[in-house]
Order: structure tokens, then sequence, then C-alpha cells
């Protein structure tokens, strides 16, 4: 009630357009915040939308790149005349640089342990990588075991734990992209492997081959 009066008395000797020009700012304010709000929802979600298309361009371009490289260095490439393999050579650079032509980047935000978490994860792919060459068999089973890691599925083989926290301190985005790091490389062992199997053996290594393609 005294509310009631103290209203009553303000409004005493004032129009009642002006209280009702101030009822209708007021829920016009309202509506706008409103609309506003709802325009920002929409935008954040074409946001995200745009850093998926553009994380899902990088991934091509990986994808990409790593075909042309494994056509370049493919087994097949001996099989042919020479006059062929230049020319598929030549084919090959011209799409590998068209390829390098395109440019996308998506910035990932981290806080400062998520980035000593990702130099750490990287710094321990790297040693691994650079034992390549000394102990191929090794190697692998290491990056096999970062790989466990990092996948939700159950492991085949043994985990590096160590390696697991790390990457658990590490932002989403770059979970992802340590986990296609460590895909990448075992591909690439995969197929020296068979390279190397078959300079050695070409006529067995062959034969297996098709049958595992028939399986």
């Amino acid at each position: 009630m005294a509310q009631a009066r103290i209203s009553a008395k303000a409004g005493e000797g004032q129009p009642a357009g002006q209280l009702r020009g101030r009822f209708f700012r007021s829920t016009s304010m309202a509506d706008c915040s409103s609309r506003l709000l709802q325009n920002l929802d929409q935008l954040e979600l074409r946001v995200e939308a745009l850093r998926d298309a553009a994380s899902a361009m990088e991934q091509e371009k990986e994808t990409l790149l790593e075909m042309i490289h494994n056509i370049q260095n493919s087994q097949d490439m001996r099989h042919i005349s020479e006059g062929e393999r230049e020319e598929l050579c030549l084919t090959a650079s011209r799409l590998m640089g068209r390829t390098l032509t395109v440019e996308v980047s998506v910035e990932t935000i981290r806080n400062p342990q998520q980035q000593e978490s990702l130099l750490h994860a990287t710094r321990m792919i790297d040693e691994v990588v650079n034992k390549l060459l000394d102990d191929l068999e090794d190697s692998k089973s290491h990056l096999m075991s970062l790989y466990g890691a990092c996948t939700s599925e159950v492991p085949s083989g043994p985990i590096d734990q160590k390696f697991q926290s790390v990457v658990i301190g590490c932002a989403i985005e770059d979970q992802k992209k340590i986990k296609r790091r460590l895909e990448t490389l075992l591909r690439n062992i995969e197929n020296s492997e068979k390279s190397i199997m078959l300079l050695e053996h070409p006529k067995s290594t062959v034969q297996q081959l098709c049958n595992n393609e028939r399986d």
C-alpha cells in the first residue's frame, strides 16, 4: 500500500501519455535485448559451423598431401616405363603444388597449462620419430602405445600412461590433431614396411597382399 501511494504521488501532475511512454520504452528495451541475444545465439552456431568446416578442410588438405606423396613413392612407379613415370611424377608434383596453395588455419584457444601439455606431447612424439631410422620396429611399437593412449577404443597393445596423462591436459582440438598425426605416422610406417617386403620378396609379397584384399 505504501508503495502504491508513493507511485500515485509521483504520478500526480504528469501527463498520462508520458507515463505510458516510460512503460513502452521499458518494454521496448526488454524486447530489443531479447532480439540481440537471439541473434548472438544464432551467430554462435554459425561461428562453430565455420570452425568445423575449416577444420574439415585442414584434414582434407592433409589427406590429399599424404595420398599424393604415397603415389610419388609407390612401388607401382617402378613397374612402368621411364617416360610414363616422368609424366606421372610431373602431374603429382603439379597437384602437390596446387594443394599447398590452399591456406587454412584454425587457431585453438588454449590456457597456459594446455599450451605446455601440447608442447610436451609434441616433444614425446618427435623423440620417437627421430629414432625411426635407427630402430623401425621398436619405434613402431612405441608409436602404437602412444596411439593407444589417444583412442577411446580398447587398445590391442600396451598404453603409454605418461603420454596419456599429458594428452588429457591438452585442449580437445589438440587431442584430435595429436591422434591424427599418430595415425598418419603409423600408416606411413606400414607403407614403408610393404615397400621393403616388395623389394626383398616381390613375388611372395604380392601374392600375400592379394590374399589379404580378398579376405
